[in-house]
């Protein structure tokens, strides 16, 4: 036997060990890897993670989680019936009818969701979660449906917060129908998450979504002998192109009316350890508490379910649990024969309905990802992505955000300004440039963020973010991170803004918390035009060696400050990489645009409240009492911080610059020219700045620029992600230090030379 890890491109092999503890092992079961199972690896590079088939599905593995799974190349191992059989160690009312929506990542769920509630739906979040939740309804003839978009999970077992919300949600609310969405191209992976539910009482039926994806695939479905075989309802679907949605609300309306008539097969534990289930089950089944089924509560306690075992630990008495416990002990190896059982159930399903394609077809997926998962030739793909979004964002966006902000914001502002004029200076001023300012910069984020959202959807729906990620994850192993959080730092060096919101497509919670704090030391386009704008009037024909140096500082930050967090955010944890490569498809116009839709809603609603109310609090510090930029609370401030500034080489006025950018950095220029006399003349500033410090402190205050506290914006961004004033204040203080600090640094250095 040998790692997954160590076999070649192109060679096959057969699962006969899982190592790393229960929850490693039950998280690789959930996703195909048993005993007995086939594997083949497609590309294996000396750094970076693997991507194998398995079970008919594309899977990228880190090298750490591959390295625990023991594989025997094909060619030498037993017949893999016997090893899968062979134990193994490892070290209808008036109330709305409430149907939930469960099914895996990729499988279509959410466009079935929009398209049977449109826009009748509710976004918010799990009662005490950061956990997205969708909720819509849908009208049929006689009924009313309560839709709750579950989140995508791959088990019912509380490996991760997706999981736990999705298993509470039909256990303690009791919806009165589930439908499972199942990708059709992967039917033998999908059908794990539906093998559990089947465990629970809620009535369930089977949407077979991306007929066309599978068909495409050369696989033939009988959907009919599919639906004997499972003995539950089955309607073939593809979302993409609305067909199947109105069949599944009819079919639901019917279940409703007769629950009782779904009879479903069910898998059974695989034989070796059935009585060990019976065991279990006898000892714990009268404190079980409701409305914990007391079959699936023995079925979490051999599988190792960490909230299921600590609930019954606290309900049975010493010497029941003592007993349980020791049961649990000799027998650490049940995880793999419930999920053996579970796939040999799906596999005989398999056989019964569906017909493979023939041996050594190239599939769409396989052409395109030999360009896509190319260790070279992939990072340029995405590379040329990646320019074609900014492209974009650039082309279109800034010229849109550039518009509103001089047709919209200042033509409004200057009508309400001349509305006013007969107003006191302070109130005329906190509406125009405080509040009217700020809810401008709101509305001018807008066009900006669109296109961005248009882009990610695009990338998600047709599958190409996972390769993404495959691709990066070598690079983001440096700063202990895997290669999800690629994305959200490159976004970042567009607009920190939509570079923080990107990081919800990061699973690991601590991971995504490190991606946020990270995200606004990239340099972002703002910062980047103070750069541009400075650098020649300090340093003049070595501008661009002034600047280029700046930015190679800012991303050694990003990397150093990644491993420094990430001991302190992770505690030095492993981020595991184990993740799905979905087949390719076209992208679906209906759900990209409600998508686009519901995260601009939910950027005006929580970040804007944020950003119009510090842009009001900030004119306030910076133009009361006197309505004088120079003499105002924080011009008083910056005198205060004199003392500090004379170790940066730095005085008053360009401490107040630098705070004033909190609102937006492109204030940096415009508060120099106010507190410089500079009036709106460049030369005047260019002339004004050139004498006013040495180059030392020049430098200095660049790489403070560039590394100082976060805009307005993007600290509203980060605690809408975080939701969270506490780490939100975290990375204000980080930033403040980290800026400070380096500046220091820089200064003494160039002194010098």
């Amino acid at each position: 036997m040998k790692p997954l890890s160590d076999l070649e491109v192109g060679e096959r092999g057969v699962v006969c060990q899982l190592r790393g503890g229960k929850d490693a092992a039950g998280r690789l079961a959930a996703l195909g890897f048993t005993p007995g199972v086939e594997i083949t690896v497609v590309r294996n590079e000396s750094h970076g993670p693997i991507l194998v088939i398995a079970r008919g599905a594309r899977m990228a593995l880190g090298r750490g989680e591959a390295g625990k799974i023991l594989v025997e190349r094909l060619a030498e191992s037993a017949d893999s019936a016997k090893l899968q059989e062979t134990p193994t160690t490892f070290t209808a009312d008036e109330k709305p009818i409430v149907v939930a929506l469960a099914g895996q990542p990729n499988s279509g769920k959410s466009t079935v969701f929009n398209l049977l509630t449109g826009l009748s739906q509710h976004v918010g979040n799990w009662p005490g979660k950061t956990i997205e939740q969708k909720i819509g309804f849908h009208h049929t003839k006689r009924l009313t449906l309560k839709l709750v978009d579950l989140p995508g999970t791959y088990s019912l077992t509380a490996n991760s917060l997706e999981e736990r919300v999705a298993r509470d949600f039909i256990l303690k609310e009791q919806p009165d129908l589930v439908v499972i969405v199942v990708n059709a191209a992967c039917l033998e992976r999908h059908l794990y998450l539906l093998s559990e539910l089947l465990a629970l009482a809620t009535p369930v039926i089977l949407g077979l979504n991306m007929m066309d994806v599978a068909e495409q695939q050369g696989l033939q479905i009988d959907v009919r002998a599919l639906e004997a075989a499972l003995g539950l309802p089955v309607v073939a679907m593809v979302a993409s192109r609305n067909q199947g949605v109105r069949e599944l609300a009819q079919i639901i309306e019917q279940v409703i009316s007769r629950p009782s008539s779904i009879v479903p097969s069910r898998p059974e534990i695989r034989p070796d350890h059935k009585a060990v289930l019976v065991q279990v089950h006898q000892l714990m089944v009268d404190h079980v508490p409701a409305p914990y089924p007391p079959d699936w509560v023995a079925l979490k306690l051999l599988e190792g379910d960490s909230e299921i075992t600590e609930m019954m630990r606290t309900r049975l008495d010493a010497t029941a649990w003592e007993s349980v416990h020791g049961i649990l002990k000799a027998h650490e190896d049940a995880v793999l024969a419930i999920a053996s059982g579970r796939y040999a159930w799906i596999e005989r399903i398999v056989q019964a309905a569906v017909t493979q394609p023939r041996v050594g077809q190239i599939t769409l997926t396989e052409r395109l990802d030999r360009l896509a998962t190319h260790p070279v030739w992939g990072v340029f793909v995405l590379l040329g992505i990646l320019g074609l979004a900014f492209g974009l964002t650039f082309s279109v966006g800034v010229p849109l955000q550039r518009a509103l902000d001089t047709n919209v914001v200042q033509a409004s502002a200057a009508w309400v300004r001349g509305a006013l004029a007969g107003t006191p200076w302070w109130f005329s001023g906190l509406l125009v440039d405080g509040i009217l300012a700020g809810a401008g910069m709101v509305l001018t984020f807008t066009p900006v963020l669109a296109i961005f959202f248009a882009v990610l959807g695009v990338l998600e729906d047709t599958g190409y973010m996972a390769r993404a990620a495959y691709v990066t994850d070598r690079y983001m192993h440096m700063m202990g991170l895997h290669g999800k959080s690629f994305l959200p730092l490159c976004l970042g060096m567009g607009c920190n803004v939509p570079g923080v919101l990107c990081t919800r497509i990061i699973d690991s919670p601590r991971a995504r918390l490190l991606t946020i704090l990270l995200t606004p030391l990239a340099p972002c386009a703002a910062r980047l035009a103070v750069l541009a704008v400075l650098a020649p009037i300090f340093f003049g024909s070595a501008a661009i060696w002034a600047a280029l140096g700046v930015l190679s500082l800012n991303l050694l930050l990003l990397v150093g400050l990644g491993y420094g967090l990430h001991e302190l955010v992770l505690g030095g944890e492993h981020v595991a990489f184990i993740m799905e490569l979905p087949l390719y498809h076209w992208p679906n116009r209906r759900t990209i645009g409600l998508s686009v839709w519901q995260h601009l809603m939910e950027f005006v609603k929580k970040a804007g409240t944020v950003i119009v109310v510090m842009s009001a609090l900030i004119w306030v510090l910076s133009y009361m009492p006197t309505g004088d930029l120079q003499t105002g609370y924080l011009a008083h401030v910056g005198h205060w911080l004199t003392p500090m500034g004379s170790w940066l080489g730095l005085d008053w006025r360009m401490l107040v610059a630098l705070l004033s950018s909190i609102v937006a950095k492109e204030n940096t220029l415009a508060t120099l020219s106010v507190l410089y006399q500079a009036g709106s003349a460049g030369g005047g500033l260019t002339t004004a700045l050139a004498h006013a410090i040495t180059p030392a402190a020049a430098l200095a205050f660049l790489a403070i620029q560039m590394t100082f506290i976060p805009c307005v914006a993007t600290l509203a961004a980060i605690k809408q992600e975080t939701r969270s004033w506490k780490w939100t204040l975290f990375s204000v203080a980080l930033m403040l230090v980290t800026s400070l600090s380096v500046g220091l640094l820089v200064y003494r250095t160039g002194l010098l030379f």
